[in-house]
């Protein structure tokens, strides 16, 4: 009685918590979300949430609330963006969880007698989307966001993307630690991604992610899987492969620091260094080098190095304190100096953006040019560039220096001062000395300032040459004090072509990066998760290769075809008869074997991507676990146990060596825990452990594995003993005649009854062991 009292308090409870749901389901109305009627179209609908969309973005929109109003859009969208979601709300007040409780209550309460049933509905796990973890929304991507932000973004930084969704249990097995190296790598300037696949099922598809949790880094628009397990080092190094690897020199001697030092003329950038304590170059720098790639030069001289302590007292180095140099025209004295015990990616960003130009810079392209000298936007807001037109070699060396000494000497905030080579750059030159006589061959100054992107300028130029006289200076000096008060001043107005890009490579390296590039990311496709995408382009080549080769198939075929009439030999009929036997041997399964032998390769770091990591879906490959001792007794149990399932295509098998790779199988069993308990790392019999005869069937594609436990000695029950209990099979001693040498029984027993575990394999009966992804076989 008074079970029944209990039975019917907690189905009241329930009772009630399923109407709350209902009723907390009814308060969200997705077309109140979106703003549009019930008749509306589906363009109406697409129209409205990429307005809303655009407006609520949480990196756009700074209202406290606007993450969750952009969450609410999001989820309005996807029901009725959703044909069948959106006739189930229009029907039933619900997107289909709980749909037509009112009329289908059977769905929910099935049995109401001792016990009750409910579905799980009625609660939010905590792995559903509603109670996502809060750190995981303001990294959340939408395509539109991806395509105009994120991808041009990567040029300047590498990103890092997770993939998730609803009842995704390996998701939340990674979380801690894609929390903690999110909040990491951001810190260092690292861009942090998360697509939700129920969401934003279009987004996934163009990365190419077709399961979750999926892990991928973007940079430079490029994408690469992450295909290691998810722990804080495997991440960290990850984004660093990432990472161009001549992104920073390493300077570890007098003779090496001032050829890097001199390159500034060639590269047209500064230079900058690094001094620190850290043998590796750190992560933070390597990140800092490549958004700066464009503009600085970047070295790193680790300074417990043997060999680069004249270098550290030249510049009076702190060696215990990370300092950065900035080096310009001038390679015996640095430009800028920082020095903090904490170099923090702000105060590095600040540093050289500050310096991010030589005093005198070269015009090479036209990107700089603009950067430069940008066009005026207000009255107070002028900037004037003073441009020395000159030439190349040591006949005009004398005219750059006293230009340079000039521009050190009136640095402004509204002055930049550039040169140019006539030569490299005939139209701006021709454009601005009008091809003048006097000018020709010798160098020439021009103070000039740019009204509008579409090449128009104003610009006065001087009536001497530029010698670098003091008359010179002075006169320079005149107008730009002139220039200050009458704007006037430049008269001269012209349109400039764009600049000549000087330090693009030719058009055959061009050519070849591309080729190089197109090659990769083919390879990429096609052996990883983007493969897809390139089913339409293997098909094409499989084809091509079909018809190129298809009367050389048939020719083959036709002269086998000549001998099918010829009397069966002696060997043949002996195979025949042996394939009768062993089919009414085998008659109770419908696997019948292709061949007359097992082929059991061994698992290795050669072949552990193509056998497993990247096995096809629905295929499975079964591999024992042997160590050098155990490996021929074992092999002839296991072909003769699992010879009979050899028919069925989707099963591989191979074989482990416990003496090569006892950490990686010791890695998986830990999420096995309760069916093979690892002992633990401190006890004296750690590495004594047998787990000879352990059979593990992998699913490449979905993650997991099933367990066969070795046969306890005198035991009927196959495989439900611990681990514990046979480990003293290996000493057992056997009596009777065999062919084998001591033990051997023993240790083939280890394999009893594996043929029933295969079968319930095929069922599909046995208990899955999930883990987040493959480990790598070292």
């Amino acid at each position: 009685m008074q079970l029944g009292r209990a039975g019917l308090a907690w189905a009241a409870a329930l009772l009630l918590a399923a109407l709350g749901a209902q009723a907390a389901a009814g308060d969200f109305d997705p077309y109140r979300v979106l703003g549009v009627g019930r008749s509306s179209s589906q363009a109406d609908i697409k129209k409205a949430y990429k307005r809303l969309a655009r407006e609520w973005h949480p990196d756009k929109n700074k209202d406290p609330g606007a993450e969750d109003k952009f969450i609410q859009i999001s989820k309005a969208y996807e029901i009725l963006s959703n044909e069948e979601k959106r006739a189930n709300f229009d029907r039933y007040g619900d997107a289909g969880e709980s749909q037509g409780y009112s009329q289908h209550q059977h769905r929910q309460f099935h049995h109401f007698h001792e016990g009750f049933y409910f579905d799980e509905s009625f609660f939010h796990f905590p792995f559903n989307s509603e109670r996502r973890d809060s750190s995981d929304e303001k990294y959340l991507l939408h395509f539109s966001h991806y395509i105009n932000e994120i991808v041009p973004d990567s040029f300047k930084k590498p990103y890092l993307i997770k993939i998730t969704s609803d009842w995704c249990f390996s998701c939340i097995h990674i979380e801690p630690v894609w929390k903690e190296v999110a909040q990491e790598l951001e810190a260092l300037g690292v861009g942090i991604g998360v697509v939700h696949a129920g969401y934003e099922r279009r987004l996934a598809h163009h990365l190419g992610a077709h399961s979750t949790p999926s892990i991928l880094g973007l940079i430079n628009g490029k994408i690469t899987f992450f295909h290691n397990a998810v722990v804080r080092e495997n991440l960290r190094q990850f984004v660093e492969n990432l990472l161009p690897g001549n992104l920073v020199e390493k300077v570890c001697s007098n003779k090496n620091y001032i050829r890097f030092l001199s390159n500034w003329k060639k590269e047209n950038k500064p230079h900058v260094l690094l001094f620190d304590h850290m043998p590796v170059v750190p992560l933070l720098y390597k990140l800092t080098a490549f958004a700066y790639r464009d503009y600085l030069s970047f070295g790193y001289v680790y300074v417990g190095l043997r060999g680069t302590e004249e270098l550290s007292s030249q510049y009076n180095i702190n060696v215990y304190t990370p300092t950065m140099m900035i080096f310009k025209e001038h390679t015996d004295k640095p430009a800028d100096v920082v020095q903090a015990r904490d170099m923090k990616k702000q105060l590095i960003d600040d540093f050289l953006s500050q310096n991010k130009f030589l005093m005198v810079a070269r015009l090479t392209n036209q990107r700089l040019f603009q950067e430069l000298c940008p066009v005026k936007k207000s009255h107070r807001q002028r900037k004037h560039c003073v441009v020395l037109l000159t030439g190349e070699g040591e006949k005009f060396a004398e005219a750059y220096e006293t230009f340079l000494a000039f521009a050190v000497a009136n640095t402004k905030d509204t002055l930049k001062f550039v040169h140019i080579y006539n030569d490299r750059q005939p139209e701006f030159a021709d454009a601005l000395l009008m091809d003048e006589e006097k000018y020709r061959g010798k160098s020439a100054v021009v103070i000039l300032e740019r009204r509008n992107n579409a090449g128009k300028i104003a610009y006065k130029t001087l009536e001497d040459t530029w010698q670098g006289s003091n008359e010179d200076n002075f006169i320079l000096l005149d107008l730009l004090d002139q220039l200050r008060t009458d704007p006037g001043l430049l008269s001269s107005e012209t349109v400039l072509a764009d600049l000549n890009d000087e330090l693009a490579p030719m058009f055959l390296i061009r050519w070849l990066y591309s080729m190089l590039d197109y090659i990769s990311d083919c390879w990429d496709s096609v052996f990883h998760s983007n493969w897809r995408e390139m089913m339409p382009l293997l098909s094409l080549l499989f084809s091509a290769l079909f018809i190129l080769f298809g009367t050389v198939i048939v020719q083959a075929f036709s002269d086998s075809s000549d001998t099918r009439d010829s009397p069966p030999s002696e060997k043949e009929e002996t195979a025949a008869k042996t394939e009768k036997n062993d089919a009414s041997f085998s008659k109770e399964s419908n696997r019948i074997p292709k061949k007359g032998f097992v082929e059991v390769t061994e698992l290795t770091d050669i072949n552990y991507n193509s056998n497993l990591v990247r096995l096809r879906p629905g295929h499975m490959n079964v591999v024992l676990i042997l160590s050098n001792a155990t490996k021929t007794a074992l092999l002839q149990k296991f072909a003769l146990e699992v010879y009979t399932f050899t028919g069925s295509s989707s099963l591989h098998f191979s074989f482990l060596s416990l003496d090569k790779h006892r950490e990686w199988l010791e890695y998986l069993l830990e999420f096995a825990q309760d069916a093979a308990p690892i002992p633990n790392q401190y006890d004296k019999h750690f590495l004594e452990r047998d787990y000879t005869g352990y059979v593990l069937a992998l699913n490449g594609h979905k993650k997991y594995f099933c367990l066969f436990k070795p046969h306890r000695s005198g035991d009927e029950g196959g495989t439900l003993g611990s681990c514990e209990d046979y480990d003293s099979s290996l000493h057992t001693e056997t009596r009777g005649k065999s062919s084998c040498s001591p033990g051997s029984r023993s240790i083939k027993n280890k394999l009893h009854k594996l043929s029933f575990w295969m079968e319930r394999l095929l069922e599909g009966s046995l208990q899955r062991f999930y883990i987040p992804s493959w480990p790598a076989l070292d």
